[in-house]
């Protein structure tokens, strides 16, 4: 599943991965667009899988006109040696159908290649939220037991709000029925979340509640929130100029209107 650009293959020993779930309003990609772009990180290699859209254009992450001619792929592996942090970043969607063998591909790959833990950046309805996920922050987290073991501590001193389980059937009130996790518009991420539990691998999912629009801001207060934990940038400069956008993003709403019309 993965190819490394070099004939060298890099070693993740002992890395943290952080990769996005494709989920409502793109925000882990474009988390993971400002932890690439800010932090320099190097393309190490790709995935090659028909689990996803495929997809081929030039460089995101251009900073020259050299550069800008490179081409890459749906979804590719960058790395910070110094920092001991992969990201895969996914550009397209995944395909329905196949969505749980990507998800054992994935899990299959993070065991392989002995990622110390493993962060999924996502997102969720925020019109679909329960009454009691109103309340507060529009950020939460998931933690797998074999992190919890491991940064479980870490965590609940960031006094950070763990996603609520919710009713199976929401106003109604059933002892009988247990609470479930829900995280709708959030494609794979309950999913992988619960294959990584099966798994024991040590995993953690953020997630942020949204709407489709300019989800930028979204973007910036996950990578935030991330960052509080991870401390990937100085944390005095914390907000959205610290964090640095790809050349890609000058595209993201197609270009201005045309003065023609008027």
């Amino acid at each position: 599943m993965f190819v490394p650009a070099e004939n060298n293959p890099p070693s993740f020993k002992g890395f943290t991965l952080v990769m996005p779930a494709v989920a409502i309003g793109n925000v882990g990609q474009l988390a993971v667009d400002l932890m690439v772009s800010t932090l320099k990180m190097k393309r190490v290699g790709y995935m090659h899988t028909d689990c996803i859209v495929p997809l081929v254009g030039n460089n995101p992450y251009a900073t020259s006109a050299e550069d800008a001619e490179e081409l890459h792929t749906a979804a590719e592996v960058y790395t910070s040696a110094e920092m001991k942090l992969a990201v895969l970043q996914i550009r397209t969607p995944i395909i329905r159908t196949k969505r749980k063998n990507f998800r054992q591909l994935i899990v299959s790959w993070i065991k392989a290649s002995g990622f110390a833990r493993t962060v999924v950046l996502s997102s969720s309805h925020a019109y679909q939220r329960d009454d009691q996920q109103l309340h507060g922050t529009p950020l939460r987290y998931l933690i797998t037991p074999a992190l919890q073991k491991l940064s479980g501590d870490a965590l609940k001193e960031l006094g950070w709000r763990e996603m609520e389980r919710v009713s199976a059937f929401s106003g109604l009130t059933d002892t009988n029925t247990e609470p479930r996790l829900c995280i709708p518009g959030g494609g794979i991420t309950k999913q992988l979340f619960t294959d990584s539990c099966a798994e024991e691998l040590p995993l953690a999912v953020l997630l942020i509640f949204c709407s489709e629009g300019d989800n930028i801001p979204d973007a910036v207060t996950l990578i935030n929130y991330l960052n509080d934990w991870l401390h990937l940038v100085d944390k005095s400069n914390q907000g959205a100029k610290k964090w640095r956008s790809p050349s890609s993003w000058k595209h993201l709403f197609g270009s201005g209107v045309p003065p023609t019309i008027f």
